[in-house]
């Protein structure tokens, strides 16, 4: 069963998609990273919709979706997604899945609403502090491109401005999260990719019910490189002994 629509939010429209049946678990929420848009996922929707419904969406201007007057910031596009669920008359709890920037965007929907909140997957996620300790690790030509990358949603200061909105956030989390990193990262030295793995490792710590599994074989992309992985992840949350 899919269903494919167009969800007014204030005076713009965002595109969703919703695949599969509930079968009384919690819908799974999956948001993309910087730029990417709901086909991001389309190598592990499948097997994740004959669990359960799935949810996947365009942000803003991404995709199908129109574009939104309000800032390019995750605590704007949190304030957004929890307005498409609504609309959609979604009742939580959720589970979340989010690659890379979408790690920072369900990572504060977890903190500003964690009651309606089942379990996170964080897939190959944005540390907040990758600007100051990871990024003058790499190449000057890397950083560069890194930088250049920021115009298909907001803009370089705006995703920076979003990684310090998430540090804001000082209390533990309550419920699963699952923190998925990736072992085989492109054009990252030994050295690089050790430390990638140690910030990955650290943010199982937002958690007192946190978890990290190194996807060895994964790039940054671990839903094409490793599908199952994340597709196991969303099941150990579904299928956990403590009700989510």
């Amino acid at each position: 069963m899919t269903r494919e629509m167009l969800v007014p939010i204030n005076n713009f429209n965002l595109y969703a998609k919703l695949i599969g049946k509930k079968k009384g678990k919690p819908t799974v929420v999956m948001d993309a990273g910087y730029g990417d848009y709901s086909k991001a996922w389309d190598s592990v929707i499948g097997d994740l919709s004959q669990i359960t419904e799935v949810l996947v969406y365009d942000r803003a201007g991404l995709g199908k979706s129109e574009k939104s007057p309000n800032r390019r910031t995750s605590r704007e596009m949190v304030k957004e997604l929890k307005e498409l669920l609504s609309n959609l008359d979604i009742n939580p709890p959720y589970i979340f899945v989010g690659h890379s920037f979408g790690g920072v965007n369900v990572s504060i929907y977890a903190y500003e609403y964690p009651e309606e909140v089942g379990g996170v997957v964080l897939v190959d996620s944005t540390p907040v502090d990758y600007r100051e300790r990871f990024l003058p690790t790499m190449s000057s030509d890397f950083q560069e491109a890194y930088r250049k990358q920021f115009v298909r949603e907001g803009n370089y200061e705006e995703f920076i401005e979003s990684l310090g909105q998430l540090k804001e956030y000082s209390n533990t989390l309550s419920m699963p999260v699952i923190v998925l990193a990736a072992g085989n990262k492109d054009h990252y030295s030994e050295v690089s990719q050790g430390l990638w793995n140690d910030m990955q490792r650290e943010l199982a710590l937002i958690s007192s019910r946190g978890e990290y599994v190194l996807a060895k074989n994964s790039a940054h992309y671990i839903q094409r490189d490793e599908p199952l992985v994340i597709v196991e992840a969303v099941e150990k949350l579904l299928y956990s002994e403590k009700k989510v």
